[in-house]
């Protein structure tokens, strides 16, 4: 069959079939012209696919600090709807109370899931990690500290009285001589 002719007998009209049956030099039997050689060409290929690599494990470090410090944003925007919700026990206050708690406690469940995608054997995942159990252990901080203002928290005597004796009876009172 001649080369680029159309197949008529496959069943397809506009079919072109590529292949080269002729008995020609291919390509790899001609010589290389004078200053070029392929062992260069493979040598920049693989520098280039290494910058490539290190590029790829640059970028993955970057996004992976990009992840950990995403909760220092969230900190100001719930200390801030914290504030706003005041000092005293009422739904709303308790419903952001417990959304700041709750938040970090999610983040730090799942810090492998998050970090996953930027699994490396040149990226070291260790500070991000570090860094992002670290503000969302803050994060926990600040949603504890609103349930000790809203007075949540048993932190005072009075708050374990149900679970204290009765106090011992040091004197005793009985009836007397009416003086008159």
């Amino acid at each position: 069959m001649d080369k680029g002719k159309a197949v008529m007998g496959s069943g397809r009209r506009w079919a072109v079939d590529f292949t080269d049956n002729s008995t020609s030099h291919s390509s790899r039997d001609i010589p290389d012209p004078p200053g070029f050689t392929r062992a260069s060409q493979e040598q920049d290929d693989s520098a280039v696919s290494k910058q490539k690599k290190d590029a790829e494990a640059n970028w993955k470090s970057q996004k992976a600090w990009e992840v950990a410090q995403a909760p220092f944003k969230n900190l100001f925007m719930m200390a801030f709807m914290m504030w706003m919700a005041g000092s005293t026990v009422h739904l709303f206050s308790i419903g952001i109370t417990f959304s700041a708690l709750l938040q970090p406690v999610n983040a730090l469940r799942t810090v492998g899931k998050v970090f996953e995608p930027y699994k490396d054997n040149k990226v070291d995942l260790l500070g991000p990690k570090l860094v992002f159990i670290a503000l969302n252990l803050v994060g926990l901080g600040f949603g504890v500290w609103k349930l000790n203002t809203l007075g949540l928290l048993p932190t005072h005597v009075s708050d374990w009285v149900s679970s204290l004796p009765p106090p011992q009876e040091v004197e005793y009172c009985g009836g007397g001589i009416p003086l008159n």
